[in-house]
């Protein structure tokens, strides 16, 4: 019974080796410097040498003086055919193995049974799981009661949900006047449209403490802006004044759209 390429190329060192040779020699032909393909493998450049003859004397390279080498037409096939093996393998481990064993969390919408079809979708930047048919398809891995979490497994199809948009003000450092220069009244008007509330430098965060709300994010607030912002959240920043351009190329860098507002007061 003939040998397995795939097995070849994947359990013995030697062939995963010569093939990763090879593949260095057509890269870098007709000039290669076998101490640099032996640094860039991790082995000797004494065994480089020794794989460089063995593969000539196969026919697969042919040498043309000192340190001058081609990968030969029969190099090329074997090459290509190892490769699509691997590409052949990897699409396998992609489609059949990981999308089988990765396992989504989400919340139960309703009462779930090991093995139901479900919906998966996003809510309020969470996502969830029902027995209504939604863009995006899974199958239950265990029982779950509503509102608990929830695997999804064979998840296929696209999980529908809208970026949320981001509100920028600028609050003053503390030698331009701190919190005491942002208005309550204009704060209050753009919080109770936001589903999240960041604040990046202590004058941001008392000057929501000063109108009598907690931001929901303090450390880390940036980034975690972006990230609901991802989940379509609508969020409210304060930021100091010199962190302020930062973000805001954070912001476009990310493709998320945002307004800035004016909350110091004349």
């Amino acid at each position: 019974m003939p040998d397995d390429p795939l097995t070849n190329i994947l359990r013995s060192k030697r062939e995963t080796t010569r093939f990763q040779v090879l593949v260095e020699v057509a890269e870098h032909q007709p000039s290669i410097r076998q101490q640099e393909i032996a640094e860039k493998l991790g082995v000797t450049p004494q065994a480089i040498s020794e794989y460089v003859r063995d593969l000539a004397e196969e026919g697969y390279i042919s040498a043309e003086g000192r340190g001058r080498y081609y990968v030969t037409h029969k190099g090329v096939e074997w090459v290509l055919n190892n490769a699509e093996i691997l590409e052949s393998y990897a699409r396998h481990v992609r489609r059949d193995i990981i999308h089988q064993v990765v396992t989504w969390a989400a919340i139960a919408d309703s009462d779930l049974k090991a093995g139901d079809s479900v919906g998966v979708y996003m809510k309020s930047g969470w996502l969830y799981a029902g027995k209504r048919p939604q863009t995006a398809m899974g199958m239950v891995t265990a029982d779950a009661s509503e509102g608990m979490d929830v695997g999804v497994a064979r998840l296929a199809g696209i999980i529908e949900h809208t970026e949320g948009k981001v509100d920028v003000a600028k609050v003053p450092r503390i030698e331009r006047g701190g919190s005491k220069m942002v208005s309550t009244e204009k704060f209050l008007s753009l919080a109770k449209n936001a589903d999240i509330i960041a604040a990046v430098g202590l004058e941001a965060y008392l000057a929501c403490k000063n109108s009598g709300l907690t931001p929901d994010m303090f450390f880390g607030a940036r980034e975690g802006a972006v990230e609901a912002a991802f989940h379509g959240m609508r969020c409210l920043i304060l930021i100091v004044d010199e962190e302020f351009t930062d973000f805001l190329k954070r912001l476009e860098t990310a493709g998320l759209s945002y307004t800035i507002h004016e909350l110091v007061t004349e």
